[in-house]
């Protein structure tokens, strides 16, 4: 049987229960051997982050503390001094761990609106699979015609992308979660206790650390 790996990345300022919710939902389609958690550390995109890489870190840990499937913090993004490139990252994965690996590359339906603007984004399907997911509903005539296109060529099953290195997408529309880290640190600014949106161990961490305004 092929390895497979499934890659979550993302700010995770902070991580959050859809968060959680995403690598669930990909274990279970998937079946990896791992899951490889991948923070970053200047995503280009976004401002500047509120929690240090250390702190994301260290609320990365307690969230994925108990999964189904061994858990890998990647912390390579969160130590470079440049700008932080997926593709970057995908390449130097694919170097270290070979051209036979299914690499599955995760994402939620916000980000595939997007992924035309990522920076050299066709260059991914050579490195990765993306796995695509979204709530039930999700509209896919909202999609960049560019996206769409590799959509509609690339669509696979779970199955194809665990038996292969790269180069697929699935569009899965089946988890209905939305969380939004930014309300979340309006409201810890703002006194509350969201914990229906954080996992209970990073939100004691971040009270205990006094992050985003506690």
């Amino acid at each position: 049987m092929r390895h497979c790996i499934a890659l979550l990345g993302g700010s995770f300022d902070p991580v959050h229960n859809a968060h959680l919710a995403l690598a669930g939902h990909a274990v279970k389609l998937l079946g990896p051997e791992e899951l490889r958690i991948l923070p970053a550390g200047n995503p280009w995109q976004k401002g500047g982050l509120v929690a240090s890489g250390a702190d994301r870190v260290a609320m990365l840990r307690l969230a994925f503390a108990h999964q189904p499937v061994p858990v890998v913090i990647d912390e390579r993004e969160v130590h470079r001094n440049d700008a932080s490139y997926t593709v970057d990252t995908l390449r130097e994965l694919r170097d270290e761990l070979g051209p036979e690996v299914s690499l599955v590359f995760v994402i939620g339906a916000d980000q595939l609106l997007k992924l035309d603007t990522w920076h050299r984004w066709q260059d991914l399907f050579g490195l990765t699979h993306i796995l695509a997911v979204s709530r039930p509903g999700f509209d896919i005539t909202a999609l960049p015609s560019a996206v769409a296109r590799e959509l509609q060529r690339r669509q696979a099953s779970a199955a194809q992308l665990r038996e292969s290195p790269c180069g697929l997408m699935l569009l899965a529309l089946n988890l209905a979660i939305d969380v939004s880290a930014t309300g979340i640190r309006d409201a810890l600014a703002h006194g509350q206790r969201p914990l229906r949106d954080l996992p209970e161990p990073v939100l004691d961490f971040i009270e205990q650390h006094h992050l985003y305004g506690t």
